[in-house]
């Protein structure tokens, strides 16, 4: 049993990921990954992890897809609640932290290696203790801007993938006309999203009278096989993924860097490039060119969240 080992646990919407870490870094071969579909909530996955790795943490920190307050969060999609003061009594741990899911990627990404990232744009060198900003793509839409502050990360909340769909051609008009007969007042989320891209796919059918919609991993493999109505879907979620982000860079000024994470971007990353992401990121008229300062990145590594537990825990620690 080791006194200066703390465990750290990504939940997912089927995962659950779990590892052990120490001064801010995973022990790689500790990885293990469970099922959720075949436990009533972290509590049990914790006990089968600890009594298999043979540890008494000294600190716990969980991230989920959800929204967390004073230490308690609920899954979105998981009827789950997940809590610290719970959690602490469990496991003995002198610190426990429960975190948003995209909160975690945000402590991470300033431990993350090349190896980890795959270059969208450029940009310029990052100045010391710039602002970051993340911004996930999957079942959802969400971005975070990153700072730090002293020997502190601060990831504020957000719940930035609400923010409402503003149309800027007539293309776009018929497209949020079709949304609102559908959804009422739709969001960025509506468009920007796993069921985002099925909704593209849709109105694309609609809009030119012929196809029926199809599922997200159809469209990609649509994509692939160079159908149009499939690229036409894609090219339009790349253009407003582009202009949504460019947005974000112009509110928070993020020098140090823009990271794309989710499942949905991991998989359109080959198509950001030819299908116009950097074109709608800098479409900001007279600031064209200033939109040339930010890098951004894709998010390769699947335990970047466990690594941002483990990184917002070496920062809390007493001592």
């Amino acid at each position: 049993m080791s006194q200066e080992l703390s465990v750290v646990a990504d939940i997912g919407g089927t995962n659950t990921r779990v590892a052990l870490c120490a001064g801010g870094q995973i022990v790689e071969d500790s990885i293990r990954r469970f099922r959720n579909a075949e436990n009533p909530g972290i509590g049990p996955i914790l006990d089968s992890y600890l009594a298999e790795q043979k540890v008494r943490p000294v600190g716990v920190c969980i991230d989920m897809a959800g929204p967390v307050k004073n230490g308690v969060g609920t899954l979105t999609n998981l009827a789950w609640t997940v809590d610290s003061a719970a959690l602490q009594a469990q496991t003995g741990a002198d610190k426990v932290a429960v975190i948003n899911d995209l909160q975690a990627q945000g402590f991470a990404v300033a431990h993350l290696g090349q190896d980890s990232l795959s270059p969208v744009l450029t940009g310029r060198e990052a100045p010391a203790g710039a602002a970051r900003l993340v911004l996930n793509v999957g079942t959802g839409l969400n971005a975070v801007s990153v700072h730090s502050h002293g020997d502190r990360t601060l990831v504020p909340a957000a719940e930035a993938g609400h923010v409402s769909f503003l149309a800027r051609d007539a293309e776009e008009l018929r497209l949020l006309d079709w949304l609102t007969g559908r959804m009422g007042r739709p969001g960025l989320e509506e468009i920007l999203s796993g069921r985002g891209l099925e909704h593209l796919y849709a109105w694309v059918c609609h809009d030119e009278g012929d196809g029926l919609p199809l599922p997200a991993a159809e469209i990609m493999a649509g994509v692939e096989a160079g159908d149009p109505r499939a690229l036409r879907a894609v090219r339009l979620f790349v253009r407003f993924l582009g202009r949504y982000a460019g947005d974000l860079a112009l509110i928070t000024l993020p020098f140090g860097g823009i990271y794309l994470v989710g499942g949905v971007t991991r998989h359109l990353g080959p198509h950001l490039g030819p299908l116009g992401f950097a074109e709608a990121f800098a479409d900001k008229g007279r600031f064209n060119a200033y939109m040339t300062q930010f890098p951004v990145d894709l998010v390769v590594d699947d335990y970047a969240a466990l690594r941002g537990c483990a990184a917002h825990l070496a920062e809390i620690m007493p001592g």
